[in-house]
């Protein structure tokens, strides 16, 4: 058996191979393409191999290729794994003999790594997302340039048909007049993108068995059903509610040492669209009565904006809550179940 460190960049795959005795067997670097994979795994096809590479971009395809030249590839937690083995002294080699050390001493944080099919899944739903924010942008750059130059805007809708008809009287000098017809263009041609991706989502979403029950809590409509199915994956790798609320990344960081109690800020593990989407769906999920009252509690302890934040986060948690027990008895929000989260 030989246990393979790998670590990745832009340009190489540096690796180094341990036997078992943690001795050094071979090492050595390949360009991370498909060509160089497979001559890499062709190299060390004589024995069984276990190789590590620490979660990142590219790291998926390097597993999948690695894997169907006959290794076993596990994804480490980058951050887990420097917890366990943290040095002095960090270059390419170094990071590639801590992997492998790792895997000898089967000490590999190992992530879960999701099939094709759910990673097809994230990758539509995180696209869609990925459009979104361009077009916040570039319709808060129009937005910007019309207070910079005093023009008031009266509609409810800037980019509605009576906003459109605003802009074209307004004469805005050059350069800017040509950054707003611009950013228009740009903006009808994102929607239409959106739109096609929405109807993809939803033909797609009304096969999937999670949508129906996740469209069923407060605050989670359609498109954000989609997104949290997607990034949640198999709902029975979460033992307990509490696991699956702890993947979101919505705790707060905890310190504590004798008497010392110390909360930090959130601590942000797990993927940030789900995150995203929890929070999203919490301040919808806020107006609802049983999760009401904690955004009122919030607001008078820290005050409205604080509060409001505070409360979103505090619900997005609940959320989870719920969504687990809801995914895990196939059953549909419950009030009663709302009330009893609440009033724990």
């Amino acid at each position: 058996m030989l246990y393979v460190g790998l670590d990745l960049s832009r340009k190489r795959l540096d690796w180094q191979a341990l036997n078992r005795a943690g001795a050094v067997a071979e090492m050595g670097a390949v360009p991370p393409d498909r060509d160089g994979l497979a001559k890499l795994a062709a190299d060390l096809s004589g024995e069984p191999v276990l190789a590590v590479i620490e979660s990142m971009t590219g790291a998926r395809f390097v597993h999948d290729q690695l894997e169907l030249g006959g290794w076993d590839v596990r994804i480490a937690d980058a951050v887990k794994a420097r917890g366990i083995a943290p040095l002095a002294c960090k270059t390419d080699r170094v990071d590639c003999w801590v992997l492998a050390e790792l895997a000898r001493r089967e000490l590999v944080p190992e992530i879960w790594l999701p099939d094709p099919a759910v990673r097809a899944e994230r990758e539509r739903a995180r696209f869609r997302l990925h459009l979104v924010k361009h077009r916040r942008a570039l319709k808060n750059r129009v937005h910007a340039i019309l207070f910079q130059h005093g023009v008031p805007n009266g509609h409810s809708d800037l980019f509605g048909a009576g906003g459109r008809r605003m802009l074209e009287r307004r004469a805005l000098p050059e350069p800017w007049a040509s950054t707003v017809r611009a950013s228009l263009a740009l903006i009808d041609t994102l929607d239409e993108q959106i739109t096609a991706c929405e109807r993809e989502l939803r033909a797609l979403g009304a096969d999937h068995r999670y949508i129906p029950l996740l469209t069923s809590c407060p605050g989670i409509g359609w498109v954000l059903a989609y997104t949290i199915a997607s990034e949640i994956g198999d709902i029975s790798r979460f033992a307990t509610a509490r696991k699956l609320v702890g993947y979101t990344g919505l705790c707060p960081r905890v310190d504590q040492s004798g008497e010392r109690d110390r909360r930090g800020p959130l601590r942000k593990n797990g993927p940030n669209y789900l995150r995203w989407a929890l929070v999203e769906a919490a301040h919808t999920a806020c107006q609802h009565p049983h999760y009401k009252p904690v955004r009122e509690r919030m607001r008078e302890r820290h005050g409205t904006k604080r509060g409001s934040k505070i409360a979103a986060i505090e619900i997005g948690r609940r959320l989870s809550e719920a969504i687990w027990h809801m995914l895990t008895t196939n059953q549909p929000f419950a009030p009663a179940g709302a009330a009893a989260s609440l009033a724990a």
